[in-house]
């Protein structure tokens, strides 16, 4: 059916009416969108000048310093400290692969837990303090994983050849992310240790339950000389010494068969391995030249792998230079060091180091002086002192006072006893005369009480307990032995009279070597205040807190260590006058000022002045 449409109808048909609009709709969006769109012309301001205001004048006040009286004869309470050690526990860290592109002072303290340095510490293998011109040391233990546990696949070979890698791997320490790291890092200024227990490593990085095989310590730092030098590395290590100067080997003085096997350098100098070093003969390394002020980087490791005995001996033989000669002919060389040793690394030295080896003082110092890096520590000389006495021969004890009676009256004079209810004073022109206790005031009573105290009973006490450190077990030797020492006092009032004032007691305890029995060593030294009142029975127990350890080994039939040997306590009363004393030996109460001079640990004759202790005889 056709359908006929009106054209006069509403609606939109086809043709150019329907065009139209939607030609208007596109348009009109087109607007729409473009309204959205803001232009902003960014007008740059001028920069405006500060101009600073006109100064004002301020009228000046005339101040006056303020005056404060003080007495000339007050003195400050000297303070008392009990001297302890404590042994922070480590804690393994979390090593993470070597990461390219990061410099040493991010990825290398990547991952691990920091442990606060003792700044005092003093070791063979360096100090729990930099200096700024020192090489810092890593101890590795191949015994343990990452984590600490114990590895089974640990023997002499396979840790020979996990050095073997390390060293040809560029010394990257990410071929050591496998092995336990200690979170504790040492700062050596020089690798001198003379033959010692190869345990003594892994206790001076915090390690002292790890035993003394299958470990390695890596250091890095930097060589420089303010001068310019040209030398070379002589040296010797039982097991391993490795040293790497600018990225290249320069001495490998391993011990011979292991240091084939971990690298292939090599010495070319005739005389390689002909003097006596440590317990082995040197290896002459390659010569350097240092021009003036310019450093390159410097790498050591060193490492034992049986266990039983361990040293590493680094010496400098600088060009041109001349040497005194040992029995062999041979030059006696300086110890490479990057700043002068103080007196406890020389103690820490000479104990074990045999006389006529090498030269600890003296010798090119590898350090650049302009950049204030190195610390040079002097020793204070040694002082004349008068040896102490006891409160009945000091002179303070005679001096003169003003005594105050209850009548007015002024005495002026010097006590001299109490007889009964009288003081004997003595005057200045010599003569005595009584005063009776009843007419003096509080002061003088006090005095009186202070000058005149009770006799007590001193006792010192000791105790120890034995224990064997694990030694190797490639290795059929005899262990060494670990005496604990613990020691302490007891002091007690013989009488019951009153005396209440405060009593110093110090206690010294004091061993000595058994390569020389004249060097002593201050094992403990402890402080503590003491009031005998009838509350606490008029008796004070003390016990130190700090245990000491001594050892006792065989190595070149000869024995080392320390040994218990005697001791010393001083009782001191509130005007600082020593009252009472009891010693083992008389003369370490004459020497007591030298005494209270000596650190613990170290080493003194029987003058009570500190010096060196004695190193082994050459024995081979």
């Amino acid at each position: 059916m056709d359908v006929k449409r009106d054209g006069k109808a509403k609606g939109v048909v086809k043709g150019a009416p329907s065009g139209f609009v939607i030609s208007l709709g596109i348009h009109a969006a087109a607007f729409f969108l473009a309204g959205l769109f803001v232009v902003f012309t960014v007008v740059q301001k001028e920069e405006k000048k500060f101009v600073p205001p006109k100064p004002v004048d301020r009228p000046k006040m005339k101040l006056k310093k303020p005056k404060v009286n003080v007495k000339k004869s007050s003195k400050p309470k000297q303070t008392q400290r009990i001297v302890t050690q404590v042994r922070k526990a480590s804690m393994p860290d979390i090593q993470l692969p070597e990461m390219s592109g990061i410099g040493d002072g991010l990825a290398g303290d990547i991952g691990g837990f920091e442990i606060v340095p003792n700044l005092e510490e003093v070791t063979l293998f360096g100090g729990g303090q930099t200096i700024g011109n020192d090489f810092v040391g890593t101890f590795y233990d191949f015994k343990r994983d990452r984590q600490g546990r114990p590895r089974n696949s640990t023997d002499t070979d396979s840790f020979k050849t996990d050095i073997a890698k390390f060293i040809r791997s560029g010394w990257r320490t990410s071929a050591l992310a496998q092995f336990y790291r200690s979170p504790k890092k040492l700062y050596a200024t020089s690798f001198m240790v003379p033959t010692v227990r190869s345990s003594t490593a892994p206790t001076a990085f915090g390690e002292p339950e790890t035993g003394g095989w299958c470990w390695m310590a890596h250091y890095k730092g930097q060589l420089v000389h303010k001068d310019g030098i040209t030398f070379r590395f002589r040296g010797q290590g039982d097991d391993i010494l490795v040293v790497r100067v600018d990225g290249k080997e320069v001495l490998n003085a391993s011990w011979p068969g292991t240091a084939e096997e971990i690298s292939k350098w090599q010495s070319n100098d005739s005389k390689n391995r002909t003097y006596k070093l440590g317990n082995n003969t040197a290896v002459i390394g390659d010569w350097i030249t240092l021009e003036p002020g310019v450093p390159l980087d410097m790498e050591v490791i060193c490492g034992e792998v049986p266990g039983g005995h361990f040293d590493m001996m680094l010496v400098v033989e600088e060009e041109g230079v001349d040497y005194e000669l040992n029995s062999q002919q041979g030059p006696i060389l300086p110890m490479f060091k990057t700043a002068e040793p103080n007196h406890d690394l020389r103690d820490r030295i000479y104990e074990h180091l045999v006389e006529g080896e090498c030269f600890i003082e003296g010798g090119p110092v590898f350090s650049d002086f302009t950049s204030g890096g190195n610390v040079e520590v002097l020793d204070a000389p040694a002082v004349d002192v008068e040896p102490a006495v006891a409160s009945s021969e000091s002179p303070e004890e005679s001096a003169v006072r003003l005594w105050s009676l209850k009548n007015g009256e002024i005495l002026e004079g010097i006590y001299v006893s109490s007889i009964g209810k009288s003081v004997v004073l003595k005057s200045l022109q010599g003569k005595q005369m009584k005063v009776p206790v009843d007419e003096l005031n509080d002061e003088d009573l006090a005095f009186i009480t202070l000058a005149n105290p009770p006799e007590f009973e001193i006792g010192f006490t000791k105790q120890s307990s034995q224990r064997i450190i694990e030694t190797s077990p490639f290795l059929n030797e005899e262990a060494p032995r670990v005496f604990d020492w613990t020691f302490g006092l007891k002091i007690r009032q013989v009488n019951t009279r009153e005396y209440p004032h405060p009593l110093t007691i110090e206690m010294f305890a004091v061993g000595e070597q058994y390569l020389d029995d004249d060097k002593f060593i201050l094992l403990d030294r402890q402080v503590t205040e003491f009031v005998p009142t009838k509350e606490n029975d008029r008796e004070k127990v003390f016990r130190s807190n700090n245990a000491v350890e001594l050892m006792n080994y065989n190595m070149h039939s000869q024995q080392f260590g320390h040994k218990y040997m005697g001791y010393l306590i001083t009782v001191t009363d509130a005007r600082g006058e020593i009252i009472q004393y009891e010693a083992s030996n008389d003369w370490l109460f004459l020497g007591l000022e030298n005494l209270k001079k000596v650190p613990l640990g170290g080493f003194f004759d029987k003058t009570c002045r500190r010096v060196h202790p004695s190193g082994p005889k050459r024995d081979y």
